[in-house]
């Protein structure tokens, strides 16, 4: 769950009663003085979190694992709840606001224990439903609004509670924020049938793609999902500020998906809108690519002057619009493929722990949260014509059973390079760098497992380059990295997880894997890359761009904006 923020919680002053004369003025101010008290009264209760529930609010659940995500996915068991959203939380609250790397941690919260979930939960679970609901604060547009954190009570197997942002000052309802909510509740209804009843109904039509089989934790409830975020979502794209630093990003290297991301957002006309009245989000359209190379000062190891660059545009934005102010930037979007995206968006408070943030560098030990922030997969493109760059051979036809070839750098690869380098193992290729007149794309498709270790961050281009060339990606962590649309898709079912510990086993557990069991998973493999792919024409339907809104747009649902006065 995202950190909730807090206005001040004290009340506008009561007139002052004065009594001059006769005892019929004074027993009439007695009673003007007893209703203001009601009213108050009974508007802090109504303020009051606990006080406050939903039918299509999230559900928090403390079920989780390092090797699976419980998102989207048909129940195991049991009553088990399933989630449309999935998160396993890596903080702690030991109140030094610090994570496992030390990096300091923004307005993080933990509720309920060690994992926090939020999902659209099978009623039959019956569990509660913790969610964030954010009150707009007062329309203060010279100065961004500055509440402290409010910190939830512990959530438990009965909690029915909204966690929500109360207002410094009233201000008038938001009619149109009301009709956007309203059709988010509506689409989120329409999702949680879909959950409950994904066994009873046929699959929906759909004249592209229907979405089907075990790559998917619940294909039914993510195609209704699709379908209603192309019904509905629109997001609007802040035209202030200049490129290249703003509305541009790279396309051919080891960042693509953040300068494509840009280009084909800038280009989309189908989600989204020019009028931000009618925008369910809100894209902030920096590239951190553009910032490192035209404003950071190599060598320098000073950010400073790239967070100033984003706390200025933000600055700007929340002087310019209300839709910032109102919603402490939760209904927000960044996106960002360079390593350093998720400390420069530590520029902002709110930024950092209200907004979307989608990010490569997904490692939750250092304040990446899964329930609100999307994991961008990394892509290194070289040139526009992605299609010919996809495809490889069957399985018979792969001598080589794993392979890795990469800098030795990072926490993982020094140990997988120091158990398999020029070990004399014909069946597991690893090394740093290829002999010359070796094709790296050749290996890869001459090979079964193609080995995806994280570098000086968590995240590899290799994972997308496994599946472009349907090798079996073969994840190498602990744990740390959110996968990409985990949310939806059922990465057991496609890929290996090995543990850094189980390493030096790396023959044993992929061995292990029956001819017949590689066979299913290649050819998922096959059925999942479309939805990785990233064109050099306009974006497809279910492709990397899409799906990536469709990440947007879930995390969206979970946060309920009140309109009210």
């Amino acid at each position: 769950m995202r950190a909730s923020v807090s206005a001040s919680s004290a009340q506008p002053c009561l007139p002052c009663l004065h009594s001059h004369g006769n005892g019929r003025a004074v027993a009439a101010a007695y009673a003007v003085a007893a209703c203001l008290v009601a009213v108050t009264f009974l508007a802090l209760a109504a303020l009051d979190p606990r006080a406050q529930a939903s039918s299509w609010f999230l559900s928090s659940s403390s079920s989780s694992s390092l090797s699976s995500f419980s998102s989207l996915q048909p129940s195991g068991g049991g009553g088990a709840a399933e989630h449309l959203l999935v998160t396993s939380s890596s903080y702690s609250d030991d109140g030094d606001s610090r994570n496992s790397t030390g990096k300091e941690v923004h307005e993080e919260v933990q509720v309920g224990g060690d994992d926090l979930l939020l999902s659209l939960s099978n009623p039959s679970s019956g569990r509660g439903a913790p969610q964030l609901s954010v009150t707009p604060p007062a329309a203060a547009p010279e100065l961004e609004p500055t509440p402290a954190a409010l910190a939830p009570p512990a959530a438990t197997e009965s909690s029915d509670e909204v966690i929500e942002a109360t207002p410094q000052v009233p201000r008038r309802r938001d009619v149109k924020l009301e009709r956007l909510e309203l059709g988010l509740a509506k689409a989120r209804s329409a999702i949680m049938e879909a959950i409950k009843n994904k066994d009873k109904r046929p699959p929906l039509a759909d004249k592209d793609y229907v979405p089907m089989g075990p790559i998917y934790r619940n294909a039914y409830a993510f195609h209704r999902s699709y379908l209603e975020m192309e019904k509905l979502f629109k997001v609007y794209v802040y035209e202030e500020g200049e490129p290249p630093v703003f509305h541009d990003g790279p396309c051919r290297s080891i960042y693509s998906t953040e300068g494509r991301f840009i280009y084909s957002m800038e280009m989309e006309s189908r989600l989204r809108t020019r009028d931000p009245d009618l925008a369910h989000a809100f894209f902030l359209p920096f590239s951190v690519v553009k910032m490192v190379k035209m404003i950071y000062e190599p060598n320098s190891h000073d950010m400073g002057p790239l967070k100033r660059t984003i706390s200025d545009y933000i600055g700007v934005l929340s002087a310019k619009y209300p839709y910032w102010n109102r919603s402490l930037g939760a209904d927000h979007f960044m996106l960002s493929c360079h390593d350093w995206g998720p400390y420069v968006s530590s520029a902002n408070g709110h930024l950092f722990g209200n907004s979307i943030r989608v990010l490569c560098n997904a490692n939750t030990s250092e304040g990446f949260n899964p329930s609100k922030d999307v994991s961008l997969p990394e892509i290194n493109l070289r040139t526009d014509v992605v299609d010919r760059q996809v495809g490889g051979p069957s399985a018979s036809r792969r001598p080589i059973l794993a392979f890795f070839a990469g800098g030795n750098h990072g926490p993982v690869r020094p140990s997988l390079l120091a158990h398999w380098k020029g070990k004399g193992q014909p069946d597991v290729q690893v090394s740093e760098y290829l002999p010359r007149g070796v094709s790296y794309t050749d290996m890869m498709r001459r090979s079964r497992f193609c080995l995806c270790p994280g570098g000086y961050e968590v995240a590899s281009p290799r994972l997308a380059e496994a599946i472009y060339l349907e090798c079996v990606p073969v994840v190498v962590d602990d744990g740390e990295y959110a996968l990409p649309f985990a949310d939806v898709l059922n990465w057991d079912a496609f890929a290996v997880r090995l543990r850094t510990a189980d390493i030096p086993r790396l023959r044993e557990v992929l061995s292990a894997v029956s001819p017949r069991q590689y066979i299913r998973m290649q050819r998922r493999v096959r059925a999942v890359r479309r939805h990785f792919m990233v064109h050099g024409g306009p974006p497809r339907r279910y492709d990397a761009f899409h799906m990536i809104l469709h990440s947007v747009w879930l995390r969206r649902l979970n946060v309920r904006i009140a309109a009210r006065g």
